[in-house]
């Protein structure tokens, strides 16, 4: 008798794969707000220690720069990045091949193939190799890292709790959006992220979460960091109708930049993998050795930049030495990237770009009226909107990071003819090449899940009054 009863279930059903309940993820994103903000304070910390340890040779956990230092030219630079190097090499061969590079195209790849599933050692190791090398002196900057470590985390509460592979997508994107306000305080733009880099889905469930965990991670924000944008311009400067024609003329010029720094960054990757007997050990050291040695010369290669950053948006940077900026930072951050080690892609990027746009705003002031740090402010956006096809989240970030939200317009028609350059001219991006190359083509076009019609409607086809007010799976359950 019992037999024929079948097999008695003794808990709730386990969520199919693309249940959604609010229910479960709203509590689980505001925690993630407070963990993410937790964890990028922790790796800004470590940064900062130990750049003031190896390079100003003094215990402080506060903001500081390795190319400032007296001895950023010195031979001792070279051995410091070989050493962090050398560690981040060796994790990546014995740890887990993800914790490579910049950690973005990682996610993305964790949530397409793999429903979600980071492996719980990348939420620990890829922070603590970060700070390690980018404190080493590397030329790259926290937020790829601070992304992937925010994603992991959430993934890994996704497979702690018992969520579907929907609900723990969110997660990640959660952990992202938070990690991303604590390093740059921008959380508008660190909730557009998620959907443009990681979930590629616009939805009120993509949505909703991340930004009560950007929100929770903003509130936390200022006693931990402060309130005050991270590249705080001095003045607050927009675009008229001959600055909006301009910024058009900038667009396409970026576009072409951030082709070409993809084109650059890729072909060194192919370089690095035909050198004899070189893997993923050996390839960083050879990318450190490279950068200590430009270092000799450029000091500027060195570290995030955050200074160099906004000196050049307000202006305070002679053009030679803007040019020594362009040139010894692209080299250093091309070279080490393209050898694996870890680091990340948006400061250095914001480096380059600002650099270049400065430039051109020096030689083009007398025709067009722009303050050069405006212009590189443009430049910022566009390099970084059309290198991970990114058009809103490169222009809300550019003026949430700065504070100039006059500039949005002009900064989102630059970002917008750039990104749609780029797209023409290459089939990838800074972000997906390394999954191209994999065989994973990932689609831009964002999505909405499909809304769940009544059984009559879906027998019909018909979409009357109620027919087309889809919900999703599990909305509005008990």
């Amino acid at each position: 008798m019992a037999s024929s009863l079948g097999t008695v279930r003794t808990g709730p059903p386990a969520p199919g794969p693309d249940e959604f309940r609010f229910r479960v993820v709203v509590p689980a994103a505001i925690a993630m707000g407070g963990v993410g903000m937790g964890a990028a304070w922790v790796l800004l910390r470590l940064i900062w220690l130990l750049t003031n340890v190896l390079y100003w040779h003094r215990w402080s956990f506060r903001y500081a720069e390795a190319h400032t230092a007296p001895a950023a030219s010195s031979p001792w630079t070279v051995v410091i990045l070989v050493a962090g190097a050398l560690l981040a090499g060796l994790a990546v061969r014995y740890g887990h091949e993800s914790l490579r590079g910049h950690g973005i195209p990682e996610v993305m790849e964790a949530v397409v193939l793999r429903e979600g599933r980071i492996p719980p050692r990348v939420a620990v190791l890829k922070p603590l190799l970060s700070a390690l090398v980018i404190g080493g002196g590397a030329p790259f900057g926290a937020e790829g890292p601070i992304i992937q470590t925010g994603g992991a985390i959430g993934s890994l509460i996704g497979q702690w709790l018992p969520v579907s592979a929907a609900e723990r997508k969110v997660l990640i994107a959660c952990g992202a959006a938070a990690g991303m306000t604590g390093v740059f305080g921008t959380p508008l733009a660190a909730v557009l992220l998620p959907v443009e880099l990681i979930t590629f889905e616009f939805s009120l469930r993509a949505l909703a979460p991340p930004a009560l965990a950007a929100g929770v991670a903003a509130v936390l924000r200022v006693p931990l960091l402060g309130a005050a944008p991270l590249f705080a311009m001095g003045s607050d400067l927009g675009f008229g109708a001959a600055g909006l024609v301009w910024c058009l003329g900038f667009g396409v010029v970026a576009g072409l930049q951030a082709v070409g720094i993809t084109r650059l960054l890729y072909g060194l990757e192919d370089l690095y993998e035909r050198v004899p007997g070189a893997g993923p050990v050996v390839r960083p050291v050879i990318g450190a050795v490279c950068v200590g040695v430009i270092a000799l010369a450029g000091p500027e290669v060195l570290g995030v930049g955050y200074d160099l950053i906004r000196a050049i948006l307000n202006g305070q940077v002679p053009v030679l030495e803007l040019w020594r900026i362009f040139a010894f930072k692209s080299a250093g951050w091309l070279l080490a990237l393209a050898s694996g080690t870890v680091g990340g892609v948006l400061a250095p990027l914001f480096m380059i770009a600002g650099a270049t746009g400065a430039l051109i705003g020096h030689a083009l002031q007398p025709w067009s009226g722009l303050p050069a740090g405006l212009v590189a402010l443009v430049f910022m956006a566009a390099v970084f909107g059309a290198g991970g096809r990114a058009i809103l989240t490169a222009s809300v970030f550019a003026v949430e990071v700065t504070g100039d939200f006059h500039a949005l317009v002009g900064v989102l028609v630059a970002t917008a003819v750039a990104t749609a350059l780029a797209d023409r001219l290459l089939p990838y991006n800074i972000m997906t090449g390394k999954l191209v190359r994999r065989g994973l083509r990932l689609s831009h076009d964002y999505f909405a899940p499909a809304p769940v019609l009544p059984a009559a409607a879906a027998r019909t086809g018909a979409v009357g009054e109620g027919a087309g007010r889809g919900r999703f799976p599990g909305d509005g359950n008990p």
